[in-house]
């Protein structure tokens, strides 16, 4: 088992293995994420799988921030890039991120998933692709894609898990189980394509510690990145109107969940990279919680806390890689095979 070092001055100012510490030990500056829309759609929205989406999910699924999918990937690159230019003071040099994050980014045809990955890599400022996806739909013939792709530059798969309990999968409609899951990351793992995995912290009826059994099932994982989200309950989504007739009542107070996201840290190896800390919904869809408007006091209340309590990302991590078995054999796998339902 590694050694788990205290973490002072290992990530910076920050006491946990941040992604922007991580781009930059890799890049030598700050790079910044461009959000871009491929028009795909979601098996669990055409019918697929189900009509309605998971039940936060809102009606940009999840890619409020991106552009127009009439506009091509090139011109997309140029309207986020106009978007951030304020933060960059007159930068000429500056290097990104080419991020799909609306829906389901491999649910499309190969052929048209080749040249909108393929347009957005040879953008000579991007350095890396970020798709967002289903566990289920990672089929054989895009992980090949993927496989390829990711030898002209690095590619990034990010997957929704949310939570590993069943009664949480089912009341959110995710759509898949847990082996599901577990094979798409040992086929990314054995294609050597780094996995980024979300998990909501704050679904209704979760305790602390279920979540808390989500992080460490998590850091058993192959993975190298994580987001923790906090719960945004949006207007015009399922569970908005849940909320709004009362149904549900509770969402997470702040100092609740930087505990929750403080204990995560402290749980997760030091060697993957924490992409978020929490998280901030639309402003003219957000009914709850409203003190995640301020996302800076959320960050720095974090920070402040993880010093005033000299903890790090790792401090009381119990387990690190699981083995192959735990995940299923290294190769890409198909339904039917090696036990997989």
């Amino acid at each position: 088992m590694e050694e788990v070092k205290p973490a002072r001055e290992m990530w910076g100012d920050k006491r946990y293995h941040s992604l922007d510490y991580e781009l930059k030990k890799i890049y030598g500056q700050k790079i910044y994420k461009l959000s871009l829309n491929g028009g795909m759609s979601c098996p669990n929205r055409d019918g697929t799988i189900g009509r309605c989406g998971c039940i936060f999910c809102s009606e940009g699924g999840s890619g409020d921030f991106a552009s127009s999918p009439l506009r091509s990937i090139t011109e997309q690159i140029a309207d986020a890039k106009a978007l951030i230019a304020p933060k960059l003071s007159g930068r000429k040099d500056c290097r990104y991120i080419a991020y799909f994050q609306a829906y389901t980014n491999t649910y499309a045809p190969v052929s048209y998933l080749e040249k909108i990955f393929t347009e957005a890599l040879l953008h000579p400022e991007i350095v890396l692709l970020s798709i967002a996806t289903r566990p289920d739909c990672l089929g054989e013939e895009v992980l090949t894609l993927l496989a390829g792709l990711n030898k002209i530059k690095p590619i990034w798969v990010e997957l929704g898990l949310q939570t590993m309990h069943p009664k949480s999968a089912k009341f959110i409609r995710r759509g898949y189980p847990l082996s599901c899951f577990e094979e798409a990351v040992a086929n990314l793992h054995a294609l050597g394509i780094p996995v980024i995995v979300h998990s909501i912290l704050g679904l209704p009826g979760e305790t602390r510690e279920e979540m808390l059994q989500t992080i460490d099932y998590l850091a058993g994982l192959p993975i190298q990145g994580i987001k923790l989200q906090l719960l945004h309950i949006l207007k015009g989504t399922d569970l908005g109107d849940l909320y709004e007739s009362g149904r549900i009542k509770d969402t997470l107070p702040l100092d609740e969940y930087i505990d929750i996201v403080i204990s995560c840290l402290e749980r997760l190896p030091q060697n993957i990279v924490i992409h978020r800390i929490t998280g901030d919904g639309p402003r003219s869809l957000l009914l709850a919680p409203l003190w995640s408007k301020n996302k800076k006091l959320v960050l720095n209340s974090i920070h402040k806390q993880m010093k005033i309590r000299d903890t790090w990302q790792g401090k009381e991590c119990k387990s690190f890689i699981l083995s192959e078995s735990k995940i299923g054999k290294p190769e890409i796998r198909k339904r039917g095979e090696g036990g997989i339902p």
